[in-house]
């Protein structure tokens, strides 16, 4: 066994957790054992890590003793289950579910943006939803130089978004589309609801389920975690998100229109073009003369924040619209979750504080 840390990855089959694997292999994160953990039904299976056979194993509370560091990705109810369990042993985890992330307990980080919350950490630490992710990692910047008023966001988000088996369900409707036959839907808009749609040829204005306001509780997830991670307060008022979340019928990569308002009045589209040019994780991709703006296509496999379409509202000063694409497997979930690890293991983060283990 060499040197490092003892890694498990829960919900190690899944496609989110599938990516760790692929994204912890490429890190920095020194890894001596690691340990693949998922339900009864997967147990067994073999999966590879740098060149070796590990075979997944049944995720129960005994499966985390002697292990350092958990990434996870296996739903929210199994997270509440296991992670405390965790670090009862002593582990730390990164979580990227939604049973943490407005626990105000628990830190809700992007690496690019609020790294120094990671300080106040308790033994779990919540990756943001992959929607909200990549939008604050390209307003976080703005923010910092301009100041922010005020966020408008409307999302195109990939089916990919609602797990494997939606996806292999797009699939299956688009087949069955074109060879003219009934599309059946079982899972989209949101499988814990009482109808279901086809996402094939179709677009859905709904992301998980209806919150008696009229909002999806994804768009409350935008709203409240933006606030949280830049104001460390989900129902700060300074400023003002409100979202619309739909979607769409591609596989990998969220896009989204995102209207913003800044403080400084006299900021210019030039201005916001040259803080993101120099922005962690953004690639500017912004040229409209040549037909250069990001898209799902060209985005999926990779880990930065692409954002383009930079242009002003002329009818309200201190405004502007932007086009924010990023693969919401990588960046949206596993790479950030990843990131996370390798700044705990930079910055010595990774041990539970004595009054907690």
């Amino acid at each position: 066994m060499s040197e490092g840390y003892v890694v498990a990855i829960l919900g190690a089959t899944g496609a989110v957790g599938t990516r760790m694997i692929e994204q912890l292999e490429a890190s920095t994160v020194p890894v001596a054992e690691i340990k693949l953990l998922a339900s009864s039904r997967s147990a067994g299976q073999v999966k590879q890590f740098k060149g070796q056979d590990v075979v997944i194993e049944e995720a129960t509370p005994d499966s985390f003793n002697g292990v350092d560091l958990v990434l996870s990705s296996a739903g929210g109810s199994v997270s509440k289950q296991l992670l405390p369990e965790a670090v009862k042993h002593g582990a730390v985890c990164v979580d990227n579910t939604s049973a943490f992330r407005m626990d105000p307990e628990v830190p809700l980080v992007i690496p690019e943006v609020n790294e120094q919350a990671l300080y106040r950490h308790h033994g779990i630490i919540a990756n943001p939803n992959c929607s909200t992710i990549q939008m604050v990692v390209a307003l976080a910047p703005i923010r910092q130089q301009f100041g922010l008023v005020q966020v408008i966001v409307s999302t195109y988000q990939a089916a990919s978004g609602a797990g494997q088996s939606a996806l292999n369900e797009l699939r299956t409707e688009a087949a069955a589309h074109l060879e003219g036959e009934e599309m059946a839907a079982a899972i989209l808009p949101t499988k814990g609801d009482q109808k279901h749609y086809p996402l094939a040829f179709n677009l859905l204005p709904q992301i998980d389920v209806f919150e008696d306001d009229g909002y999806t509780h994804e768009e409350w997830k935008m709203i409240h975690e933006t606030k949280k991670i830049m104001l460390d307060d989900m129902n700060a008022g300074e400023i003002k998100v409100t979202a619309t979340c739909v979607r769409v019928p591609i596989a990998v990569g969220h896009g989204e229109s995102v209207y913003f308002e800044v403080a400084d009045r006299s900021t210019t589209a030039a201005d916001i073009q040259a803080v993101l040019t120099q922005a962690p994780g953004v690639v500017l991709e912004d040229d409209p003369a040549n037909q250069v703006y990001p898209q799902p296509l060209t985005a999926e496999g990779k880990r930065e924040t692409f954002v383009g379409r930079v242009r002003p509202d002329f009818e309200n000063p201190g405004a502007f619209n932007m086009w924010v694409v990023s693969d919401n497997l990588l960046k949206g979930a596993a790479w950030n979750a990843v990131q996370i690890a390798e700044r705990l293991v930079a910055d010595d983060l990774v041990r539970v504080p004595v009054e907690q283990s």
